[in-house]
């Protein structure tokens, strides 16, 4: 029976990859001078799972490479092996390998990574040397494990009849059981049911299997833990080994041959390398469709509580309750005052527990950033011992919320500041030593909601920017002019400047020049922006002001000519008429008002956009300030109207990208209004702000 094992692929994998990442962030926090033994466990926990699925699902070459690290990690927790820093580099290692091997059966592609046969012979010769015993993690199984000898096991498995359905096949059990030591096995006769009553989806067969093997018993009950509640299972130890006169020939029993004779006689495998070749061909085709399954399903799927799901079908609930209290009202011949009333009282519920409905399934896209977080343990240490920097890593508000889409797009640009700090911010531990700090530099991570925002913060405590350093590189490259004077907080800005770099050689950290500007590019594509502050000796901090979902925005609607645009609220600072007194204009054109000690550009929306507009004028219309970039500049706007959350849906998915345009939303009367672009429609108009004092 051939059984599609593609429908649980996908839960499979995402299993796999937390697995993975729970092993990396035990391995990061263990302690290898004094391993805790739940630390050992959970690892070997994790990879076991990996293991055992793996080779389920028909991917053995999964199976076979976490088999090896099961083998070192189960030595380790037996207390037959000391731990040692070699095994942790090479089990950090083989994390990013597996990770590798996953995202190439998600792509359905061929994983030919060279580091598999490198750190395959690694971990087999640390396996082949003889384990030290010198430290024991556990005496009680140290002791068992140190007195364990070569048995022969005569086990009896009747499978379940429903065992071939739950995707579970005994040949993948028994592959696993050879890898333990000599396996051979026997089809016990069984009697099948008569024809009318076969079920050729059940399994009728029971084997007996013989193994010599110096596992312990607990590891050969482990290979059957998946199945032991549904099939009959007995261990046996016997004195003799299994004769080796035995047949190589591969059982293939037929039902429909055999229905009314019972098996006349038991004939006898060998397993090992038949087995694996039968696991391996056989899933064959499930492992494409599966992962075909996964590539078109990658990142489509999230992971909801109960708790979230049960919200949301209470507000369905009290959303069936109004429309049914609503329905009988139209139904009604007359409508009186009493009617009026009643439809009121549930047009204002609809609207309140439409809100809930909304609230409730905006959470469900919500996810901690510790998802986000959890990579940068790894990220430090790897990079703190290229550089020779002893580095902590503080890590704050890893429970802050916010939308799965954002999540996933704001790890790239976190992934570069953290990467600059380690190479640019934080000094060498002498350097450390020499300005009377700790030689430990300190990155921390912080995260936080703020009104309707998260702030995400990167902080650290090392040399912060050298400002003559960046001035000097920017007159070479011509951003900055010879004689020009800029503050302190305009030099920091120039590290954003595409092709901008202070670092003296180009490596694989730092030094091309690409990467700030890019960080800036795609957090402002997010709707967000980036701020920086840094003092010199004491560190930097980058602070990221992001919203907590680009599904709904906070808007505020604004009218020009007869045509009504959602300005988001994040980018709003503040609106304001302009008296003639503090206009002025520029030679070519453009035109600049005095708000306090700053002189800002101002846009004309109407001429942007080609519409005919009450306010042509400054002085006619109301001015918006908004962020471009941490730059301030105006738009020229007609009216204010209302603040309101709004519904994004995609321009360039449902007609074509247009610049100064993000979005578009429909408004409550049917309309529809287009989301302003603040950073594009600066862009578009070809201004830049100053913020130099007037002369």
């Amino acid at each position: 029976m051939d059984i599609d094992l593609s429908q649980f692929s996908q839960v499979f994998f995402e299993e796999s990859i937390e697995g993975l990442a729970i092993m990396e962030s035990e391995l990061l926090k263990l302690d290898v001078a004094a391993p805790d033994p739940e630390t050992i466990n959970t690892i070997f926990r994790a990879a076991h799972s990996i293991k055992g699925g793996s080779a389920t699902f028909g991917f053995m070459q999964v199976a076979n490479y976490t088999h090896l690290l099961e083998t070192l990690l189960d030595e380790i927790r037996d207390g037959r092996r000391q731990m040692q820093p070699d095994h942790v580099d090479m089990l950090l290692l083989s994390v990013d390998l597996l990770r590798g091997m996953f995202e190439a059966l998600m792509s359905q592609a061929e994983f030919n990574d060279p580091k598999l046969p490198e750190l395959e012979l690694r971990l087999n010769n640390t396996l082949a040397n003889q384990p030290s015993q010198t430290q024991s993690i556990s005496p009680p199984q140290a002791t068992m494990a140190s007195d364990s000898k070569t048995l022969c096991w005569q086990i009896d498995f009747k499978a379940g009849a429903d065992i071939m359905r739950c995707g579970n096949d005994p040949m993948l059990m028994f592959a696993e059981l050879a890898s333990k030591g000599t396996l051979t096995a026997e089809l016990l006769p069984v009697s099948f049911p008569a024809w009318d009553d076969f079920d050729p989806e059940a399994c009728y067969l029971h084997w007996r299997l013989r193994l010599i093997t110096d596992e312990p018993l607990e590891k050969l009950k482990e290979v059957f833990e998946w199945v032991e509640d549904e099939c009959e299972i007995s261990y046996q130890q016997t004195a003799a080994a299994p004769s080796a006169d035995t047949s190589t020939e591969m059982l293939s029993p037929s039902p429909q041959s055999e229905v009314d004779p019972p098996v006349a006689a038991p004939d006898v495998i060998a397993l090992t390398p038949q087995v694996q070749a039968l696991a391996t061909d056989k899933a064959v085709a499930s492992q494409k469709q599966s992962a075909a399954a996964a590539k078109s399903g990658e990142s489509s799927s999230i992971r909801v509580s109960t708790e979230k799901i049960d919200m949301l079908i209470n507000m369905v609930g009290e959303l069936v309750i109004t429309q049914a209290m609503l329905g009988q009202i139209g139904q009604q011949d007359e409508i009186n005052q009493e009617s009026l009333l009643l439809l009121q009282q549930g047009l204002e519920q609809l609207a309140s527990h439409t809100r809930d409905l909304q609230e409730s399934v905006m959470q469900i896209r919500m996810l901690p950033i510790s998802f986000a977080f959890n990579r940068f343990p790894r990220l430090v240490r790897d990079i703190g011992q290229q550089l020779g920097k002893k580095v902590e890593l503080i890590l704050k508000g890893e429970d802050t919320e916010l939308d799965k889409t954002v999540l996933e797009k704001i790890v790239d640009p976190m992934v570069h500041l953290v990467r600059n700090s380690l190479d640019h911010g934080l000094e060498s531990p002498e350097a450390r030593l020499a300005q009377g700090k700790s030689e430990t530099g300190t990155i921390m991570l912080n995260a936080y909601h703020q009104g309707g925002c998260i702030i995400i913060e990167i902080a650290d405590d090392g040399a912060g920017l050298n400002t003559h350093k960046i001035l000097e590189k920017a007159r070479q490259k011509g951003l900055v002019g010879a004689e020009e004077e800029l503050s302190e907080e305009a030099i920091h800005q120039l590290i954003f400047r595409p092709g901008f770099s202070t670092a003296d050689a180009v490596s694989d950290l730092s030094g091309r020049g690409v990467g700030m500007d890019v960080v800036k590019r795609n957090i402002h594509e997010l709707n967000g922006s980036i701020e920086l502050k840094s003092e010199a000796g004491k560190g930097s901090r980058f602070t990221i002001r992001l919203p907590l979902t680009l599904a709904i925005l906070d808007g505020q609607l604004i009218r020009i000519g007869k045509h009504i645009y959602v300005v988001p609220l994040v980018s709003i600072y503040e609106s304001l008429q302009v008296p003639t007194n503090r206009i002025n204009r520029l030679s070519d054109g453009h035109e600049l008002i005095r708000l306090r000690d700053e002189y800002l550009p101002v846009i004309k929306m109407y001429r942007e956009f080609n519409h005919d507009a009450d306010a042509r004028e400054i002085k006619d219309g109301l001015v918006m300030v908004v962020d471009h970039n941490n730059e301030k500049a105006g738009l020229l706007v007609d009216e204010l109207l209302a603040q309101q959350q709004v519904v994004i849906k995609s321009l360039e998915e449902n007609y074509t990208r247009i610049p100064g345009i993000s979005g578009a939303t429909i408004l409550g009367d049917g309309t529809v209004a287009l989301i302003i672009d603040v950073a594009g429609l600066v862009k578009l108009a070809g201004i830049g702000s100053s913020n130099e004092h007037a002369a």
